[in-house]
C-alpha cells in the first residue's frame, strides 16, 4: 500500500520558517515525481514546488527565492523548507507523488500552515 505520510506544519508569525516532510512508501519514491501543493480556503489547490527523481526542481513564482524543495532518497523522504512566510502562505499542504509510467497521483492527508501577521 502507498502511503505519504506528512508532519511539520503549523502556526508562525509572518517572517518566519518551517519545514515539512513527506515520508513515502520505497516503492514509488524512486520512481515518482515529489511535489508540494496548496489549498486555501476558498481556493483552487496549486502547485508550490516540486522535484523530479532525477533532482530537478520547479516553484511557482510566489514562492521563488523563499521555499525549497529537496529530496532524500536515502530515507524516501521529501522536505519543503519555507523561508520568509507570508500570511498568504496560509493553507493546507499536501505532498503528491506523481508516477508517470502509471499517470496517477497519490497525495497525503494534508498539514495545516498558518502564517499570522
Amino acid at each position: 500500500q502507498v502511503q505519504l505520510v506528512e508532519s511539520g506544519g503549523g502556526l508562525v508569525q509572518a517572517g518566519g520558517s518551517l519545514r515539512l516532510s513527506c515520508a513515502a512508501s520505497r516503492s514509488i519514491f524512486r520512481i515518482a515525481a515529489m511535489g508540494w501543493y496548496r489549498q486555501a480556503p476558498g481556493k483552487q489547490r496549486e502547485l508550490v514546488a516540486a522535484t523530479t527523481s532525477g533532482g530537478s526542481t520547479n516553484y511557482a513564482d510566489f514562492v521563488k527565492g523563499r521555499f525549497t524543495i529537496s529530496r532524500d532518497n536515502a530515507k524516501n523522504t521529501v522536505y519543503l523548507q519555507m523561508n520568509s512566510l507570508k500570511p498568504e502562505d496560509t493553507a493546507v499542504y499536501y505532498c503528491n507523488a506523481h508516477v508517470g509510467i502509471m499517470d496517477y497521483d497519490y497525495w497525503g492527508q494534508g498539514t495545516q500552515v498558518t502564517v499570522s501577521s
